[in-house]
């Protein structure tokens, strides 16, 4: 398997499970657009998602790092499900729903993250909330 895509299934599963398809396909392409645009976050969707403290399911404190390192299995249906939308995005299938949205927050979030200030919100699907030119 293609060590990219499984990086972004991965990240995916973290950041994005509960989510329906369209949530899936908007993370995923949040990331992309990173890869895209490369900038101090990294030049590669793998890079991307691997960031030190850019998606929180990496953090080696994260509940979610014991699936995401491969020290627990990640349910196979989840990871089929995820991983299409990945292939989806990758390859191109799927328009951006973001706008071109480099960054998101989860609508839990008491406060917005501090780099809200001065970026451009361009939309929210389902629990996030995605935003670009992030000063």
């Amino acid at each position: 398997m293609n060590k990219e895509l499984d990086v972004l299934t991965r990240t995916l599963w973290g950041e994005a499970r509960g989510e329906p398809t369209k949530g899936v396909i908007a993370v995923a392409w949040t990331i992309k657009n990173r890869a895209n645009k490369p900038c101090w976050w990294g030049n590669s969707i793998e890079s991307v998602c691997l960031k030190k403290y850019q998606f929180s399911c990496w953090n080696s404190n994260d509940p979610n790092y014991p699936f995401l390192s491969g020290k627990k299995p990640i349910p196979t249906k989840d990871y089929v499900r995820l991983q299409e939308s990945a292939v989806a995005v990758i390859d191109g299938h799927e328009l951006d729903p973001t706008y071109g949205a480099t960054h998101y927050y989860a609508k839990s979030m008491r406060n917005p993250p501090v780099w809200t200030k001065g970026a451009k919100m361009t939309t929210v699907i389902g629990n996030h909330i995605f935003y670009k030119d992030v000063p």
